[in-house]
C-alpha cells in the first residue's frame, strides 16, 4: 500500500500530463476536495515541473506521517538526500510554525521509517512569495532549521546542495518505500490519530521488539464478542511495564467499538485529571483545525461535547451513577490506571465529607462493577493496570478489584494477564488472591504489554529505574551502559545547564520541561515550586511563545500532573523528601519548617512511585538536577544532597 497519493521517478513526473497527475491526487484523496486545495496541487505540479527539469530522483506528494495525523506536501529523493518540501503557495514570509512542522516531518521520517534512519534528511521550507534568505546547509541537515527558499531561489538553492555533496550510496528508492515505518507516537498523538480514523497498526511499532499491540486489541475484542454473543459479564485486566502503551491500547479499544456498534456506546474513563483534559483539550483542538483545513466548519462547543463522550472522568461517571439505579447506556468501559481506584475507606471518607452520603461501604472498584452490573444481558470492563504506579493515599491497586469480584460478582467472567500470577510483588501480592484467581479466571498471554515505546530510543529505560529505586547501582549501570548512546540521562547541580541542555537537545517541537515530586518543597529555593498549581492542557499543548507551556521551563509539573503522559526531554529535579544514606532509600516529609521522617510503609511506597513515574516520562532523554547546596540553610543538609548525587554517579551518569 503506497504511504503517498501519488509517486514517480522526475523523469516520468516531467512527461506525465498534469491533469494525469492531478487525477491521481484526488483519487486518492479522503475528504471532500475544495478549491483551495485543488489550486493547491495544481501550482505544486506546475513548480515542480518548472524546478525539476535537471534533477534525477523520486518524487512524492501527500506522503502519510500517521503518528502526526498528516501528510508532507512533497517527498523528492536525489542522490543520498532526501528533501522534505513543505508548500506555502502565495505566502510572502516563512512562519515559525511552518519551520517547525517540516522539521518534525523529517524527526519523524528519522526516527520512525527504516529506510530514512541513517540517511541525510534535508527540510526545506517553499514561501512561493517570500523573500529571499541565506540558509545554512549544515544546519539543516542537523535538523535545527529550515532551508527557506522562495519561488526563485529553490531550483538553485536544490542545485546547490546536490552539487556540493560529499561521497555516499545514493538511496535505493524502491527499497526506501517498502521500509517499515515504526511509530512510537506520545499518548497525544495517538489519541489524535486514532480519533481521526488511524488504525492501531498504522500508528504503533511492529518490529519483533516489540508487543503487538494489535494482538492486545484483537485478545480484548474477542472478549468483548463472546460477551456479546453469550449474554454474559466480563472483566479483564491489562498489564504493562510503564510506557509500554496501556492507555494506547485502552484508546484503542473504546475507539474500535464505537465504530463497531454505536450502539455499544464505549467509553475511556480515567481518574487522572490531567490526562483527561489534555486529551479532551487536544481532541478539540485538533478537530476544529482539521475541519477547518478541509473547509468545514466545526463549532469549538460541538467538537469539546464529542471529545467529552470519547473520553470521561471517571469520578464523574461515577457521580452520574449515583443518582439512578439504572444501567449506564455504556456496554464497553475501559479504566485507565485501574489500580488507582479507591479503596473503601477512602470512597467512604469522600463520600460523607463530599457528597453528603452516610456509610458508603463500597470501594471504588467493588462499586464501579456494581454499575455495570446493572445491566441485564451483557457488559465488559477493560482495567488497564501499572505495575508500581501507585502515587496518591487510599489507592487500591488489583487486590481490591479481585476481592470485589470474589466476594460480590464470582458470577462474572475474568480474564487476567499471566503476570499477576508471575510478578506478585508488582501487581497482586496476596496469596489468597491469587490462588482463587487462578481458580476462577481465564489467563491470557496477549493482556501484558511487555516493552516500553514511550521511548524509541532504548526499551530499558523501566528496567534502569527500577534498579535505581532498588538501590542496585552496579546493576543500574550495567543497563545504562547498554543504551546510554542511543537514550542520554545526565547528572548537574546547575539548574542553568540542565535548561541550557534541554534547549539544545529538542528540535522542531519536540517539547521539553521540568518535573518534580510533589513533596520536593526545598527546591523552592532554586525557583521551583512545586506548590504551584498548573493548567496541564497548557503545559502539554501550547506552544514555545506562551509562558504557562513547558517549552518556558518556568512552571513545573508534578508526578500528578505527567502520570500517563509524556514529553521528549526532561528535567528531573530532585529534593530530599527521598534522599541516599547508608546505601538506601530514605523518606521524608516536609512539614511547616522542618522536614519529618516518613514512616508508614504505604506512604513510602508512594513517594518511591511517584520518583518512578517522573523518571519515566521522558521519550529521548533526561537530566537529573541535584541542588549543589551549602549548609546555611538546615532545611536543605548539604550531606543529603551530595550523598544522593554520589549514588547517581555510582549508576553511571555523566556529570555535566
Amino acid at each position: 500500500m503506497n504511504r503517498s497519493y501519488y509517486q514517480n521517478t522526475t523523469d516520468n513526473f516531467l512527461i506525465e500530463d498534469t491533469n494525469s497527475i492531478f487525477g491521481q491526487l484526488a483519487k486518492n484523496h479522503q475528504h471532500d476536495l475544495e478549491d483551495q486545495q485543488k489550486n493547491a496541487w495544481l501550482k505544486q505540479i506546475d513548480f515542480l515541473k518548472s524546478c525539476l527539469k535537471n534533477i534525477q530522483g523520486n518524487l512524492y506528494f501527500e506522503f502519510s506521517i500517521p503518528r502526526m495525523g498528516k501528510r508532507v506536501d512533497n517527498i523528492l529523493i536525489s542522490n543520498n538526500f532526501i528533501f522534505v518540501i513543505e508548500f506555502k503557495v502565495g505566502d510572502n514570509h516563512y512562519t515559525k510554525d511552518a519551520q517547525y512542522q517540516t522539521i518534525d516531518y523529517c524527526l519523524d521520517l528519522l526516527n520512525f521509517h527504516e529506510g530514512s534512519h541513517d540517511k541525510t534528511i534535508i527540510p526545506i521550507l517553499v514561501a512561493t512569495k517570500a523573500p529571499n534568505e541565506t540558509s545554512n546547509i549544515q544546519s539543516a541537515i542537523r535538523l535545527d532549521n529550515c532551508i527557506l527558499c522562495n519561488a526563485d531561489n529553490f531550483e538553485s538553492t536544490l542545485k546547490n546542495i546536490l552539487a556540493n555533496q560529499t561521497a555516499a550510496q545514493n538511496i535505493n528508492a524502491s527499497d526506501w518505500e517498502i521500509s517499515t515505518y515504526k511509530p512510537t507516537p506520545t499518548i497525544i498523538e495517538a489519541a489524535q490519530a486514532l480519533y481521526k480514523g488511524h488504525n492501531v497498526q498504522e500508528i504503533s511499532r511492529s518490529d519483533s521488539g516489540a508487543i503487538n499491540l494489535s494482538r492486545t486489541a484483537k485478545a480484548i475484542n474477542n472478549i468483548i464478542e463472546n460477551a456479546k454473543a453469550k449474554k454474559q459479564k466480563s472483566i479483564c485486566f491489562l498489564t504493562g511495564v510503564p510506557g509500554a502503551g496501556k492507555t494506547l491500547a485502552g484508546l484503542n479499544i473504546a475507539n474500535e467499538r464505537l465504530k463497531a456498534d454505536e450502539s455499544e456506546h464505549s467509553v475511556f474513563l480515567s481518574g487522572n485529571g490531567p490526562l483527561v483534559d489534555v486529551l479532551r483539550e487536544a481532541l478539540t483542538r485538533d478537530s476544529v483545525a482539521t475541519a477547518k483545513e478541509n473547509g468545514d466548519k466545526l463549532k469549538r462547543t460541538d467538537a469539546e461535547r464529542e471529545a467529552k463522550a470519547f473520553i470521561q472522568n471517571i469520578h464523574h461517571f461515577r457521580d452520574d451513577n449515583l443518582k439512578t439505579e439504572k444501567a449506564p447506556i455504556e456496554k464497553v468501559v475501559v479504566f485507565d490506571e485501574a489500580q488507582r481506584a479507591w479503596q473503601k475507606e477512602q470512597v467512604s471518607k469522600f463520600m460523607k465529607t463530599k457528597k453528603g452520603i452516610e456509610d458508603f461501604e463500597m470501594s471504588e472498584p467493588e462499586y464501579l462493577i456494581s454499575v455495570m452490573n446493572r445491566h441485564e444481558d451483557w457488559c465488559t470492563i477493560v482495567c488497564l493496570i501499572g505495575g508500581g504506579q501507585e502515587i496518591n493515599t487510599g489507592e487500591a491497586g488489583v487486590s481490591e478489584w479481585i476481592e470485589s469480584l470474589k466476594q460480590k460478582y464470582s458470577d462474572w467472567n475474568i480474564y487476567y494477564s499471566d503476570k499477576i500470577l508471575s510478578e506478585k510483588t508488582t501487581y497482586l501480592n496476596d496469596e489468597v488472591l491469587l490462588n482463587w484467581l487462578q481458580i476462577n479466571g481465564n489467563k491470557e498471554t496477549d493482556l501484558h504489554l511487555a516493552v516500553s515505546i514511550r521511548s524509541f530510543r532504548s526499551e530499558k529505560i523501566a528496567l534502569f529505574v527500577q534498579y535505581v529505586l532498588e538501590n542496585q547501582s552496579e546493576q543500574a549501570k550495567y543497563v545504562f551502559d547498554s543504551f546510554k548512546d542511543n537514550y542520554p540521562i545526565f547528572l548537574t547541580r546547575n539548574l542553568k545547564t540542565a535548561k541550557k541542555w534541554l534547549k539544545q537537545k529538542a528540535k522542531g517541537t519536540e517539547r521539553i520541561g521540568v518535573v518534580a515530586s510533589s513533596g520536593g518543597r526545598r527546591l523552592r529555593a532554586d525557583g521551583i515550586d512545586v506548590k504551584n498549581e498548573i493548567e496541564p492542557a497548557n503545559w502539554f499543548l501550547n506552544g514555545k511563545d506562551d509562558v504557562r507551556s513547558s517549552y518556558y521551563l518556568e512552571e513545573i509539573a508534578t508526578e500528578f500532573d505527567i502520570q500517563g503522559l509524556e514529553i521528549d526531554f526532561t528535567c528531573v529535579a530532585w529534593d530530599i523528601n527521598l534522599y541516599q544514606d547508608n546505601n538506601k532509600w530514605n523518606y521524608q516529609n516536609f512539614k511547616g519548617s522542618k522536614w519529618q521522617n516518613v514512616n508508614q510503609d504505604s506512604a513510602k511506597k508512594y513517594l518511591l512511585n511517584s520518583y518512578r513515574v517522573l523518571l519515566t516520562r521522558a521519550r529521548q532523554g533526561i537530566i537529573i538536577f541535584i541542588p549543589e547546596v551549602d549548609n546555611t540553610d538546615t532545611t536543605r543538609p548539604k550531606e543529603y544532597y551530595d550523598k544522593t548525587f554520589e549514588y547517581f554517579k555510582q549508576c553511571g551518569l555523566t556529570i555535566i
